[in-house]
């Protein structure tokens, strides 16, 4: 494969990693300020696949497509308003969370061990951006941030760290057995 195609393949795959996360967004149990939602289980997704680099630059076409008004985001929202509000420190956090898991899985190894260690902090890291924007948003104290912005997801994050670690290590080993990608990410 030429420089060319290698750089339209990492355009293509960061673009449907992004499509991945709008999806899985609109997947969401409501609470009263911010859904639980299938983003993070996206943004775990694609970093155990992709790794660091790629699973960041696939945050930030989803972080912009959003930006720019497409109703990417959780309950098909869009817009800068949206990264202005209580939720948009979660969605900022995506990039450094994917690029953080990605990290630690090419530091380590890609199994499930290391995906279920680097997902979880992934998990922290979302939680604590979102819940520094939240608190400044809204005015709240920070046993107020931490009641609304991290205590409500914890359990069910765990378990999309589990999902996201089983799902993404299956999946990236099948891709490379299929010669669909290659073990390192460049």
């Amino acid at each position: 494969m030429n420089s060319k195609s290698k750089k339209m393949h990492r355009i293509t795959t960061c673009v449907i990693f992004s499509a991945l996360t709008a999806i899985l967004a609109q997947i969401e149990i409501p609470l009263p300020i911010i859904p639980i939602s299938g983003q993070t289980l996206a943004v775990g997704i694609t970093a155990t696949i992709l790794g660091s680099r790629l699973g960041a630059i696939a945050m930030i076409c989803y972080v912009l497509i959003g930006a720019v008004g497409v109703p990417v985001f959780a309950g098909f929202s869009g817009g800068l308003q949206v990264l202005a509000g209580p939720s948009g420190g979660y969605i900022m956090g995506f990039i450094l969370a994917a690029f953080a898991t990605g990290m630690i899985l090419e530091k380590t190894r890609f199994n499930y061990l290391y995906a279920v260690i680097a997902n979880t902090v992934g998990m922290f890291i979302t939680l604590v951006f979102g819940t520094i924007q939240m608190k400044y948003v809204l005015d709240f104290n920070w046993q107020e941030a931490m009641l609304a912005g991290v205590y409500p997801f914890i359990i069910v994050g765990f378990i999309k760290v589990l999902m996201a670690s089983w799902i993404g290590i299956i999946v990236r080993n099948r891709l490379i057995h299929a010669n669909l990608m290659v073990e390192k990410i460049a």
